[in-house]
């Protein structure tokens, strides 16, 4: 499987947004890292430092999938595509206009159970032993 190209993954990306959305749940994983040529069996010792500042700037390589686990992986998405260096500009700019067209559809996650649960966490208790007006728990030792 190959990379796809950038217009390319946006309409997949896209499809895969909605199929999300049609179906009322789902995880949608999005990844994104510098892609390096090197393989860690190709580098030595030295070479790790070097990677850290290139002397020309490296190309980004983005991931989406569907995040199906083993059980439906006849399902399971997987999208990517490599963008160079001069176009990152564009491309950042239509991912995150696709990225937003797709999540308008979520909805908030319910937090009332958690909020109800840390709110009798933290019920003060009535004068503990040893609390003094000040708040202290320090102890006169005779």
């Amino acid at each position: 499987m190959g990379h796809l190209t950038h217009d390319e993954f946006f309409s997949k990306l896209t499809e895969l947004f909605d199929y999300r959305k049609n179906q009322d749940h789902g995880t949608i994983n999005l990844v994104q890292k510098r892609l390096s040529y090197n393989t860690p069996s190709q580098s030595t010792e030295t070479d790790l430092l070097t990677d850290l500042c290139p002397s020309t700037p490296l190309p980004v390589l983005i991931r989406a999938t569907n995040a199906k686990g083993k059980d439906r992986r006849k399902e399971k998405v997987k999208l990517s595509t490599i963008i160079e260096p001069a176009d990152l500009e564009a491309f950042y700019g239509r991912y995150a206009d696709v990225c937003k067209k797709g999540m308008g559809a979520l909805k908030p996650r319910d937090r009332t159970k958690r909020k109800k649960q840390s709110r009798k966490k933290k019920a003060p208790t009535a004068g503990g032993p040893g609390v003094g007006a000040g708040g202290s728990s320090m102890m006169a030792i005779p």
